[in-house]
This record gives C-alpha cells, structure tokens and sequence, in this order.
C-alpha cells in the first residue's frame, strides 16, 4: 500500500473560523483523516501540508514513525505550525492503520487502559449566574467534572482587589452549582503576570479545584516553576508546547502535576503518546487538551482510551450540535460525562461531503477587543 494523495481541506467552525483538516488517499482506496489543531494560523498550516505533499506521495503509509521523522526533519524552523500540519498527517496515517486492519486505533496503541473514559466539560458564561446555570446544566448531563475561565470581565483594568474580588465571585458561582461530588477546573487561559498568578491561585485554592490551568504565558519554564513552588494547588500546562522536548523541560523543573497536550497540535497520536510516557516517568497525569472538534477529539479519544496515567480528557458538548455532526460524522459515543471506546475501524471519524455548503471556512478576524490595558498598553493574551 501506497500513499497516492495528500487533501488539504479546510472546514468552517463556529469556534475558531476555519480548521484544516487532511486527507491521506491511498492506493488501495483507504482514505485516512486527519484534523490540525493549528487554529491561529490555519491558511499557514495548510500551506506546510501542501510543502510536505511530495514527501509523503508514494510512501507506505503504515511507516508512520518513519515519516513522523522525515517530515520533522526535511526542512529548518521547526515549531508549532510545523507540528500542528504534521498532527493531521500523523492522526490521518493512523486512521490508515485502523482501518487496514478493521480495527479502531486504540486497539493498535496497547489495547484499552480504562473501560470508558472520563471527561471534564468545557463551561463558559457571562458573569457567575450565567456560569452557575451551565455548570448545573453540565452536572445534571452527568459530567463529573467541569472547567470554566473564573477571570472576570475587564479583568485588565482593575485594581488587584477588584480583580481577586471577582475571581472568587465567578469561583464561589460554579463550585456552589456544582457541588461537592464535582471536580472543578479553573483555566486562567494565561492572562496574568506572575504576580497577579501567585495571587490568583492562592484565592482559587479555597475552592478545591481539580487543578488550575496556565496562569502564566508559557514563555519561561523557569517562571513556571517558581509559581508552581509557590501555590499548593496542583497546576496544569502544556497546551501550547509541542515536543517532547519542551514537555521534558516541564517535568525536569517540576513545573506542573499534570500535562495538557493538544493531539492536533503535539505532533499527532504517536508524538502526544511518547508525552504520556515520560509524564508517566515523573508520576505526573494527563488531561489533554480538546476543544476544536471531532476530529481531534477523535484522536484524542484513542490516546485516553490506551493511556494508563490519563486524569480527564478535555471536551466540547458543540461536537453534538446538529450542524459539527452534519459536517464530520464521529463513532465516538457519550455516556453522561464519559465517553465510550469506540469500535469502528481506524478513528472513526468520515468528512460529509457537502462540508462546504454546510460549513464555509471564514478567516478569524483580529480585533482589538479586549487586548488593551487600562492605559492602552497591550495586556498578556491568551
């Protein structure tokens, strides 16, 4: 079997504008699909994927970390977009794999670890009643676990009281909905510098959170780490890394009890499993990072299934609205806040084809709302 094409598509989404997706084609007539969480710059990741076209063609496509190295390799700057085209390349060889075999892809990577997989959903709202209302509403949907961003709004122009005033407010709202029998995340999105962090995640601990995600932009591991010596709550990273060898760096410095890799941005499902295994090393967990769409959570799914030190996977209930589900259809099955290994070959996911009609992609504008500070300096963005 040979690969005999490489498709670049790009699908709209309510979320982010555009997402681009690959389709690997085969000689065989094994189609194999592929998601990039590369969301910021999706014409630039499909660029990188028409570059790498002529280094896949006419190789054999169940040689996937032969040409997980090769792609890396080829050419100088690598980075996030790098990796981001090589995640769908990489998730698309495996969805290959599956389905050359008729078996789902966790069953290639070990076997299942876990009998269904815990989620923790993703809740957003304006203001601590309309957060309140969607962590009730996600509980009662059988979630056991719910994240949501506690900063408040205009957050960059207030005093640090003011600040820590309504970060509690928004944390008091969604843990009272929640009740005890819930784990609580609070992802601060990296939006504060590591003095307003340090403060922060100490008025956050009083609510027991599960863990608080990247208080700090992800510039300086050494930075991390101080914070993580200074707060006794577990913290979270790693969204935004993409390597092997900058999540080394993380566990070497101790900088966080669990690790947030993006499939759709870390290299894809062979690279986000050698993540979980040297998070396994420093007995650390793993919740990654899901909140583009089927396809990535697809991916990730057949990771969390065979992954021994998995904590929740990340998840977006929109994967269900009518309209995600009208343009790439999912095996993937929720019950309550689990979801279940899925039995169709490969990852289970196919492209509708009418997706442009359904689904145009338009380019994410850039606004300066909610960028400036008080005094019209750029505040820290997420």
């Amino acid at each position: 079997m040979k690969i005999d094409s490489v498709r670049v598509v790009m699908i709209g989404s309510p979320r982010v504008g555009t997402n681009c997706w690959v389709e690997i084609g085969t000689d065989t007539g094994l189609v194999g699909i592929g998601q990039s969480g590369g969301w910021g710059h999706p014409a630039a990741v499909a660029q990188i994927l028409h570059r790498l076209s002529p280094l896949l063609r006419g190789q054999d496509p169940s040689r996937i970390e032969h040409l997980w190295a090769a792609m890396n390799r080829a050419l100088p700057f690598r980075g996030n977009l790098l990796s981001a085209a090589m995640a769908a390349v990489d998730c698309a060889l495996w969805d290959i794999a599956g389905k050359s075999l008729s078996v789902p892809v966790w069953r290639l990577l070990g076997g299942r670890a876990r009998d269904r997989v815990r989620l923790h959903a993703i809740a957003r709202g304006d203001g601590p009643d309309e957060i309140a209302a969607r962590v009730k509403q996600l509980v009662d949907d059988g979630f056991t676990a719910v994240k949501y961003d506690p900063l408040p709004d205009e957050y960059t122009r207030m005093s640090r009281p003011r600040m820590i005033e309504g970060l509690q407010t928004m944390a008091e709202a969604g843990r009272s909905a929640a009740g005890p029998d819930v784990d609580i995340i609070f992802d601060l999105h990296r939006k504060l510098d590591p003095a307003a962090a340090v403060d922060a995640v100490h008025a956050l601990s009083g609510f027991r959170p599960l863990y608080v995600e990247d208080p700090l932009q992800i510039d300086s591991i050494d930075v991390q780490a101080d914070l993580g010596r200074r707060v006794g709550v577990p913290l979270a990273v790693g969204e935004r890394l993409t390597s092997i060898w900058e999540f080394r760096q993380l566990l070497d410095r101790d900088v966080a009890l669990v690790l947030r890799p993006d499939v759709g941005l870390a290299g894809g499902i062979s690279h986000t499993r050698k993540i979980a295994a040297l998070a396994e090393a420093h007995h650390c967990l793993l919740s990654p990072h899901n909140f583009l769409g089927p396809g990535i959570t697809a991916a990730t799914l057949h990771v969390a299934v065979s992954t021994s030190n998995l904590l929740t996977m990340e998840y977006v209930t929109s994967d269900e609205d009518p309209a995600e589900i009208a343009v790439v259809s999912s095996a993937a099955r929720r019950d309550g806040g689990h979801l279940l290994p899925p039995e169709s070959p490969g990852l289970g996911i196919e492209i509708t084809a009418g997706h442009a009609e359904v689904m145009p992609a338009e380019e994410r504008p850039l606004t300066w709302a909610g960028l400036l500070r008080d005094d019209g300096s750029v505040a820290t963005s997420v």
